[in-house]
């Protein structure tokens, strides 16, 4: 099974969150979520009998490393590969060459997410910077 899909079995229904309290734990937005589950990114695993999303805690889960991987300049299709890697290493039933592959694929995202960590370090030390700068400057005009 893969990042996107839905699980096989049922989750039981206290572990169902509809789309606000989703939004609420991981800090996404509902539209970002629905966005999410439009493009196939993330599907929601239960449907009420209303319609409304219902998502698991391996919905979530999933969610957040959406959440993670935004902020480090990762595209949609970066976040599909990475779900769906982490999916196949997750899977007892996959082969050994898939999981070598989903393996070789983690270890891609492992380099570029450190080199985005040094690139956003490098520019939260420049707005720092800038910060103490204007302070200073707006200190002494006081």
């Amino acid at each position: 099974m893969t990042g996107t899909e839905k699980p096989d079995t049922p989750a039981a229904a206290d572990d169902l969150l509809q789309i606000g309290e989703v939004a609420h734990r991981t800090e996404l937005s509902i539209k970002t979520i629905r966005h999410y589950d439009e493009v196939g990114l993330v599907v929601p695993s239960a449907r009420s009998a209303g319609g409304f999303r219902l998502y698991t805690p391996g919905d979530i889960d999933r969610l957040l490393v959406i959440r993670r991987m935004k902020p480090a300049g990762f595209s949609l299709d970066d976040m599909r590969r990475l779900l769906d890697a982490e999916a196949v290493l997750d899977d007892p039933e996959a082969s050994a060459d898939g999981k070598a592959a989903a393996g070789a694929e983690l270890a891609e995202f492992h380099q570029r997410a450190q080199e985005s960590c040094r690139k956003l370090a490098r520019q939260l030390a420049y707005a720092e910077e800038l910060t103490e700068q204007l302070a200073a400057r707006a200190g002494a005009h006081s």
